[in-house]
């Protein structure tokens, strides 16, 4: 069974910062195997993508409103991707998801393993 857990979410004034965790568990889960992304999905909208990071973390790719302002990191031997984001704006608002798959796309339906999410708010 494997189980991604999502951490850090939490109101954040705009202009602000939050660092979110992925933590990833599994007997027959081998977290280096896989490339891991995040996406995010606002109420009544789809869920959309936000980056993705390869599975050595050397190659990352970030959707357009995210560049430059959100940074994805992983840590192999924690089993532990991470996303920091900076300069927050209130679009930014959203429940955030990690999500690990076996080949490098923007698309939910690449992916196999879904965490639960964790709610970023940002206020104006």
């Amino acid at each position: 069974q494997v189980q991604l857990v999502e951490s850090g979410g939490g109101l954040v004034q705009a202009g602000g910062s939050l660092r979110l965790s992925c933590a990833a568990s599994g007997r027959t889960f081998t977290f280096g195997s896989y490339v891991m992304g995040w996406f995010r999905q606002a109420p009544g909208k789809e869920r959309e993508f936000v980056g993705v990071n390869t599975q050595t973390g050397v190659n990352t790719f970030y959707a357009d409103s995210v560049k430059g302002r959100f940074t994805i990191s992983r840590d192999n031997a924690k089993n532990t991707m991470y996303l920091q984001m900076n300069s927050l704006k209130p679009e930014d608002t959203a429940v955030y998801y990690c999500a690990a798959g076996r080949r490098w796309s923007s698309l939910p339906r690449h992916y196999d393993y879904w965490g639960q999410g964790t709610q970023v708010t940002v206020s104006s």
